[in-house]
């Protein structure tokens, strides 16, 4: 029995019930998470698409889709190689993970057929992370499908550059002769325990609650991550600033820029991306606003949902 949730806090019972289903899309087994009906949508409130980052699922936007005040359509995919979507088409593995992939799904979730979203003129589009630099990059690449555009700290990568392939080819090539491997745990408790230890301002009842969405049974009877262990290997193509910027730059959608205030990029980077970098990069998107949350770290979702929320709303709704 999954008891981690100490006898004093009760466990979390979402407010908004979620729909799962799975989705082809691009010869993948794509899993989504939705809430509310494709009726709930309007032209000024038309789906709301919620994009998850590097290692976590879309249930984990439960938490911030309870706080929504207004009830609404919500599209939350698992990308490629996390949750319960395919890693490759087909159901296989895949060694690497390649960046525009995730483009070219999201670009196919929003015309997929009977999900809802096809026959919207645009999306409001909320990305957290990984998700938020995907979701920045589409919007400058289509930006007529993007209505409303929410980042939550989706920085980008630091600045590479041609001197660096050499080296980071070969390393890629050192990795692929050992495949990645991720911890498993022996019960959902533990999977709770890591998700508090990643993230020590999550509430137990939320770590209790995402732990089964987070995780599954394997054969053995432990719980693994659901997560494809290729994701940790180092992707063997440079990043280029240059390229972001001029995305980020053909954005048309008002853009929201929101971070936790006890955010720490240099625990990621070190010195190798400052805070100057990153601000001459936001300095292209031509609508932005921003916001800080207080008391609040990466996981802005987890840790605000409520204040997370009321952001949300103010900037889809203006």
């Amino acid at each position: 029995m999954h008891t981690s949730t100490t006898a004093s806090a009760l466990p979390y019972v979402p407010r908004r019930r979620a729909r799962s289903l799975f989705v082809p899309l691009r010869g993948l087994r794509c899993h989504v998470m939705t809430w509310g009906e494709p009726a709930l949508a309007t032209p000024e409130r038309p789906p709301l698409v919620l994009v998850h980052g590097w290692m976590d699922v879309g249930a984990s936007f439960q938490f911030l889709v309870d706080a929504l005040d207004t009830p609404r359509f919500i599209v939350a995919p698992d990308w490629r190689g996390f949750g319960h979507s395919d890693s490759a088409p087909g159901g296989q593995r895949t060694d690497t993970f390649w960046f525009p992939d995730y483009l070219a799904d999201l670009d196919a979730l929003l015309r997929a057929p009977g999900l809802g979203l096809a026959h919207a003129p645009a999306v409001d589009l909320v990305g957290h992370s990984m998700g938020g630099n995907v979701a920045m990059m589409y919007a400058g690449i289509r930006p007529e499908r993007i209505r409303r555009l929410v980042n939550l700290e989706g920085f980008g990568l630091p600045q590479s550059h041609p001197a660096q392939a050499p080296g980071r080819y070969a390393q890629w090539l050192d990795q692929l002769r050992e495949p990645a491997a991720l911890r498993d745990y022996d019960s959902l408790d533990a999977v709770a325990a890591r998700l508090r230890k990643n993230n020590p301002r999550l509430r137990a009842d939320f770590a209790d609650w995402l732990a089964p969405h987070w995780s599954r049974r394997n054969e053995a009877g432990r719980f693994e991550i659901l997560g494809d262990p290729a994701h940790k290997q180092l992707n063997p193509v440079l990043y280029r600033k240059e390229e972001a910027v001029a995305c980020w730059s053909r954005i048309t959608a008002p853009v929201l820029w929101v971070e936790g205030r006890q955010t720490d990029v240099s625990k990621w980077w070190g010195d190798r991306y400052p805070r100057e970098d990153f601000e001459t990069r936001l300095a292209a998107v031509p609508q932005l606003a921003r916001a800080t949350l207080e008391d609040c770290g990466h996981m802005l979702h987890h840790d605000q949902p409520e204040a997370l929320a009321r952001l949300i709303a103010g900037h889809l709704g203006r």
